[in-house]
C-alpha cells in the first residue's frame, strides 16, 4: 500500500507553529507586495477571503489587507521538511519526496513489523503532530494517484483509506475533474459528452475516449479505473532530482515565472549538493491552461550542481525553447502555464566529476557563492539573501 503525506498549508503552518499569536489570523507567506513578489503559501483563515499560492502579492494584499504577510523562510522549513522526512524514514526506506510538503511512501513491506498500512499512516499523522507540531494529510491507497486524491479529500488533518476493493466505489462519486490532466478545455468535453462524474466515465469505451481526447483518452480510463503502475523512487534510485508546482490560479505573466522557476532551481540544485551529486542535463515542465505539456532539455558541457548554471539553462528554455518569443508571454501557445518544474538528471557522485581547465577558476567562485549563501540561509532564513537575478525579476 501507498501513503501520500502532505502537510497543511505548511510555510504558514510552520510560522504559526513558531508564533502562536499568529493563529487564528490570515497569514500569508511570498514576496513583497510592493513588488512583484507572488504567494507562496496561504493558511486555511486567509484562503477564505480568496488568496491562494502563485497569486500575485498585491491581489492577496487586496482581498485581504488585514493578512499577515511574511517572508519565505525556505531554509527553515527545509529544515523542518528534514524532521518530517526521520519520522517517515523510521517506517520505510522507500519514501520519494515531491516536495519539501508531501512526499509518497511505499508502506507494503513494513506492514509485518508496524501493522496494517492505515495504522501505519495514523502513527505517523501522530508522530508529526506530537514531534513536529505540524499537521499532516494522509492518504492511504494501493497506487500513487488513488493515495494522492484521497490525501486532499478531507483536508485540513484529512485521513482517507481506499480499500482495494472498493476503488470503484471509492471514485464513482468523485468528479472527473479529479483525474490529472482533466483541466478546463477537457472539463468542458466532458460536459458535452454528459460526463460529470469518474464514475460516469469509467462505463465509457476506451475507444470512444481515444476518438475524442487522442492519447489522453487512454490515460483518462486508466485512471477511472484507478490503474497507476508507477512505483515508489526513493531518493538513492532516483535517476534525476526535480522540483515542480501547480498553480491555483494559471499564470501568463512571464516575469512571474521567471521568479518561480529561480525558487524551483534553488531547490533542485540545494538538493543535489545535499547527496553530494551533480547532473548534466536541465530539463523544464511546463504545463498549459489546455494541459498541453511541454518538456524541453539542454545538456550541459560538463555536470554541475552549482545553482547559476542550473538557472541559465531552466531560464533560457523556458524564454525561448517554450515560446519561440520570450517577449510574447504564454497566451501564444496554449494560454497561461498552469504547472511549471524544472529537474537535473544525468546524475553522478560529485566526487568524480571532471572540471573544465580554462572555466574552473569562474566555477569555483559560483561554488563558493552557493557555499556561503547555504549557510546565510541556514542561519538566518531563505529571506536574509536574495540572488541578483530574482531581485531583478521581482522590480520589473
Amino acid at each position: 500500500m501507498i501513503l501520500h503525506v502532505d502537510m497543511d498549508a505548511f510555510y504558514a503552518s510552520v510560522e504559526e507553529r513558531d508564533n502562536p499569536e499568529l493563529v487564528g489570523k490570515p497569514v500569508i507567506v511570498g514576496g513583497s507586495a510592493e513588488g512583484r513578489g507572488v504567494v507562496c503559501a496561504a493558511n486555511y483563515v486567509a484562503r477564505q477571503y480568496g488568496v491562494h499560492s502563485a497569486m500575485p502579492a498585491v491581489t492577496a494584499r487586496r482581498l485581504c489587507p488585514h493578512g499577515v504577510f511574511l517572508p519565505v523562510r525556505m531554509e527553515h522549513y527545509a529544515r523542518v521538511s528534514r524532521e518530517i522526512r526521520e519520522i517517515f524514514d523510521r517506517f520505510t526506506p522507500l519514501v520519494e519526496p515531491l516536495s519539501l510538503d508531501e512526499a509518497f511512501l511505499d508502506v507494503t513491506g513494513s506492514e509485518g513489523l508496524y501493522g496494517p498500512s492505515a495504522e501505519i499512516a495514523r502513527r505517523i499523522k501522530r508522530e508529526v503532530r506530537d514531534q513536529v507540531r505540524l499537521v499532516a494529510s494522509v492518504g492511504v491507497a494501493p497506487n500513487k494517484f488513488l493515495a494522492k486524491i484521497a490525501s486532499d479529500l478531507e483536508k485540513p488533518d484529512g485521513f482517507v483509506v481506499v480499500d482495494p476493493a472498493g476503488v470503484g466505489e471509492f471514485l464513482d462519486r468523485l468528479p472527473v475533474g479529479r483525474l490529472w490532466g482533466v483541466g478546463k478545455v477537457s472539463g468542458k468535453a466532458y460536459q458535452k459528452l454528459g460526463i460529470a462524474t469518474i464514475g460516469q466515465l469509467r462505463r465509457l469505451p476506451v475507444e470512444t475516449l481515444e476518438s475524442h481526447f487522442g492519447k489522453s483518452g487512454r490515460h483518462f480510463w486508466q485512471l477511472a479505473h484507478g490503474i497507476d503502475d508507477r512505483r515508489v523512487v526513493p531518493d538513492r534510485e532516483a535517476k534525476s532530482i526535480s522540483h515542480e508546482t501547480t498553480f491555483a490560479q494559471d499564470i501568463a505573466d512571464l516575469a512571474i515565472l521567471r521568479t518561480w522557476l529561480l525558487e524551483l532551481t534553488e531547490q533542485v540544485a540545494r538538493r543535489l549538493r545535499q547527496h553530494q551529486w551533480v547532473g548534466q542535463t536541465v530539463q523544464l515542465k511546463i504545463r498549459f491552461a489546455d494541459f498541453r505539456t511541454v518538456t524541453r532539455r539542454r545538456t550541459l558541457d560538463e555536470p554541475t550542481n552549482i545553482t547559476e548554471e542550473i538557472w541559465q539553462a531552466a531560464v533560457k528554455l523556458l524564454d525561448r525553447g517554450a515560446t519561440g518569443n520570450p517577449e510574447s508571454g504564454f497566451r501564444g501557445r496554449g494560454g497561461a502555464v498552469r504547472l511549471l518544474g524544472v529537474g537535473v538528471s544525468g546524475l553522478e557522485n560529485e566526487s568524480g566529476r571532471q572540471g573544465l581547465l580554462f572555466d574552473e577558476g569562474r566555477r569555483q567562485k559560483l561554488q563558493k557563492l552557493d557555499e556561503v549563501t547555504d549557510r546565510i540561509r541556514e542561519r538566518f532564513g531563505m529571506s536574509s539573501l536574495h540572488r541578483a537575478a530574482k531581485i531583478q525579476k521581482r522590480n520589473q
